[in-house]
């Protein structure tokens, strides 16, 4: 099929140049696209204010980069991906983490290369992530077979999904997800993202109660020049901890600030703020 052949073309090329067309590719689609756009600026002007302006032109290239390297970082083989990690932050927590005994909670929000923190970590232990099938059925095979070698293994976001992640971390293994990815009816609660309400998966909460568990936060800062990543683990800024309402809270306020950290590399073209339909809207809010 015609998407698997534009799949495996772009993971052949060299990353510099999958960075440089993505960057092309992030500008033609925030041209043809009017809601792409506006989702865009107005995520992006929600979190940042009156910097958001100045930062506009970068997230549009970055967030085009992130969508052509998946390819590269997939289906490359994956000592290729785990060598261009040019620099490593903050891995004693994961060491200390790992002497322990403990399970792992990764936290990777939708910034930087957030698929090559995974590929870097297989390379050394087992982890298991959470994931959703692509829009494209037909990339399924390559994305999950780029997602389930070294340490790495998948669980599907359902019932069977998560009950293989809680025997992963009873087992003392790391797993790993996107907690800011918007769920599902039934899978989230309204919690404040960059001060406005945004449906707010509790799998993340929940799992983070989890005896013994060690929750540690993760992203990979995209380098220029297809130089390549540089990946920061870091403990959360503030205990992850009460009910599962306050852990919500306090996963959305881990993500904000590793947000910050490098806002030019968030999806803020991604419908963070969209209600599901049949989920009554925010206190207060349409």
């Amino acid at each position: 099929m015609l998407a698997q052949v534009l799949f495996r073309l772009l993971a052949a090329l060299p990353l510099s140049v999958v960075h440089r067309l993505g960057a092309l590719v992030g500008w033609l689609a925030y041209a043809l696209s009017p809601k792409y756009r506006a989702r865009l600026q107005g995520n992006l002007a929600q979190a940042m204010g009156p910097a958001a302006r100045r930062l506009r032109a970068r997230v549009i290239a970055e967030s085009g980069k992130q969508a052509l390297e998946l390819p590269w970082i997939l289906l490359r083989p994956q000592r290729e991906v785990v060598a261009k990690v040019a620099q490593v932050t903050g891995w004693a927590v994961v060491e200390a983490a790992e002497a322990d005994g403990a399970g792992i909670l990764f936290l990777v929000p939708h910034l930087g290369g957030f698929e090559v923190t995974a590929q870097y970590y297989a390379s050394r232990g087992k982890v298991t992530v959470l994931y959703r099938p692509p829009n494209f059925a037909a990339l399924m095979p390559l994305i999950a077979g780029g997602r389930q070698r070294g340490g790495m293994s998948i669980a599907p976001a359902e019932l069977r999904g998560v009950r293989k992640l809680i025997k992963a971390l009873r087992s003392g293994e790391a797993i790993g997800m996107l907690p800011d990815q918007t769920p599902d009816v039934g899978e989230g609660m309204w919690a404040p993202f960059f001060d406005r309400p945004a449906w707010t998966m509790t799998l993340a909460a929940r799992l983070s109660e989890v005896k013994g568990v060690r929750v540690i936060c993760c992203w990979a800062e995209r380098l220029p020049g297809g130089r390549g990543y540089h990946i920061r683990f870091q403990a959360p800024t503030e205990p992850i901890e009460g009910d599962t309402a306050a852990r919500v809270a306090a996963i959305n306020r881990e993500m904000e600030a590793m947000i910050r950290a490098c806002p030019t590399q968030y999806l803020w073209g991604y419908h963070r703020y969209k209600r599901p339909s049949n989920v009554p809207p925010p206190e207060g809010g349409t």
